[in-house]
């Protein structure tokens, strides 16, 4: 049904509705708010591990393999487009993560000494999970923009794949963001709100990553990667030890078999 709704339209708006999409799992997700004020810490973590396991099965299947078949395809060394996306992806994020103050949740910070202030602790909060969504929503991009140039081994059923993937672990982080700023005492229209808009980014995202696809193809083999590498680095650095900080590893650990086994049976499914 949705490759039905997909289908005819610029890949540039089936990018923009994709990331619309997962922008709005986030939002659903920071919406719990309304719901409860705290969230079960073993539950949360297990999401956190579901999430980190989501991202790195559709860095694999959705992003990784396809740069080296279309890198194979269009004539060239397969592993090398694959390998300077990659490492380009991981240290533009590193880069970020180095130079824009942020705070990682749940975690001691050294870029939190000086956040008594509520503001400035809201701030961090929502720049750190805006980190991990400006990643997921250059995927989704890059994957529409991969299916609208015709390659045979980046398909429509597969950036559906991806944006379903990338929105069921989106849930996690919107309520990984409300309910923090609502124990520090910030309402829960507000808590929401931050939780929700940190996602903005991804059809933002989404958009460039079509666009740039479309308007300059042989890129793709390098953008796919340099999408799993930013994605690789968000998991390993961030989401993964920010699901074991509360020591519930076996939770964690189950999240993320779960998240990337149903990451790669939807990719492989419908791709």
């Amino acid at each position: 049904m949705m490759a039905e709704l997909f289908n005819g339209l610029h890949p540039v708006v089936q990018a923009l509705f994709a990331g619309i999409f997962t922008w709005s799992i986030t939002a659903l997700g920071a919406a719990m708010v309304f719901i409860n004020r705290n969230v079960n810490l073993r539950l949360l973590d297990g999401m956190l591990g579901f999430a980190g396991g989501v991202m790195i099965a559709a860095s694999i299947w959705s992003l990784l393999l396809p740069s080296i078949d279309l890198a194979a395809e269009l004539g060239g060394i397969p592993w090398i487009p694959a390998a300077i996306g990659f490492a380009a992806g991981w240290l533009f994020i590193w880069g970020l993560d180095k130079n824009v103050p942020h705070l990682h949740i749940g975690l001691p910070d050294d870029d939190s000494k000086d956040t008594e202030d509520s503001r400035h602790r809201v701030t961090l909060l929502v720049v750190a999970i805006t980190l991990h969504n400006i990643p997921e929503g250059l995927a989704i991009g890059v994957a529409f923009g991969a299916a609208a140039a015709g390659f045979p081994t980046a398909a429509l059923a597969g950036a559906i794949a991806l944006t379903i993937g990338i929105g069921i672990q989106n849930f996690p982080e919107g309520l990984a963001i409300s309910m923090p700023l609502r124990r520090l005492g910030i309402s829960r229209m507000k808590s929401f709100w931050y939780g929700q808009l940190s996602a903005v980014v991804e059809p933002v995202m989404a958009v460039v990553g079509a666009a740039a696809v479309v308007f300059a193809s042989p890129i793709l083999p390098y953008a796919l990667s340099f999408a799993a590498g930013a994605m690789f680095f968000v998991v390993i650095e961030e989401v993964l030890p920010e699901s074991i900080v509360n020591r519930n590893i076996g939770q964690a650990a189950t999240g993320f078999l779960v998240g990337f086994l149903v990451m790669m049976v939807l990719d492989v499914a419908l791709g």
